[in-house]
């Protein structure tokens, strides 16, 4: 099973929190569920897709009876804040346009962006655009990722790979992916690169470690501490 759920899915609620904290009754649900999508469509056509790239990787979205609160995960921060926020206050006119609600923005960094899953995904799918050599690119990202600190990255590419008449699977796996294991963190990214001969799916899955080793490491970092390593068995 755990091939082949969504690995986000598959935590939510239990170690992952949820991307749209709200509640609505029956009739207004799907409704706020449409818009929640529309949002996530719209930030992503403005920011990912159009230079310059703001490398977004999750919007979230929180709602209360007054308000609507997008919070915009992404590894540059600059450019979506704009000089002196101008682009930050544009997309939140954008948005407020968009829902006909008063709508509030909230930046968050992603700190590295090799450990996202999301983000390799895209910067793999760049490099495809690009006409760039699949194994070579497949095998920097691998190796970048796992110097950033990650125990384990799988990469698969399945499509007309090089321009190829028949449509394959191409993998590339480093270190170890539990995905059974719903106390290990993976970050899980797919992402489709429209090229000239066709869509090229990219997945990828970034094994950063274990919920529990990694809010002791926090918790050391946060009290100025080094964190312990564990005892060998």
């Amino acid at each position: 099973m755990g091939q082949k759920v969504n690995p986000t899915s598959f935590r939510t609620g239990i170690t992952e929190g949820w991307i749209s904290r709200w509640v609505a009754p029956k009739k207004l649900f799907g409704e706020l569920l449409v818009e929640d999508e529309k949002i996530r469509a719209f930030i992503d056509n403005k920011l990912n897709r159009k230079p310059p790239y703001a490398a977004v990787a999750r919007v979230e979205i929180e709602r209360t009876r007054e308000e609507l609160k997008v919070v915009v995960h992404t590894a540059r921060p600059g450019v979506v804040i704009g000089p002196k926020g101008a682009e930050v206050d544009k997309l939140k006119e954008e948005l407020e346009n968009l829902t006909q609600r008063k709508v509030k923005v909230e930046i968050a960094e992603i700190g590295n962006p090799d450990l996202d899953g999301r983000l390799v995904a895209e910067g793999i799918a760049e490099q495809l655009k690009k006409r760039g050599s699949f194994r070579r690119v497949m095998k920097q990202k691998a190796e970048a990722a796992m110097n950033a600190g990650a125990k384990g990255i799988k990469i698969q590419i399945a499509g007309r790979i090089g321009g190829a008449e028949i449509a394959r699977t191409e993998k590339q796996i480093v270190g170890s992916i539990p995905l059974h294991t719903l106390q290990a963190n993976i970050s899980y990214g797919l992402v489709h690169c429209e090229t000239p001969y066709g869509v090229i799916g990219i997945k990828v899955w970034v094994y950063r470690g274990m919920y529990a080793d990694l809010d002791a490491a926090a918790e050391a970092a946060g009290a100025g501490q080094a964190p312990r390593r564990p005892r060998r068995r």
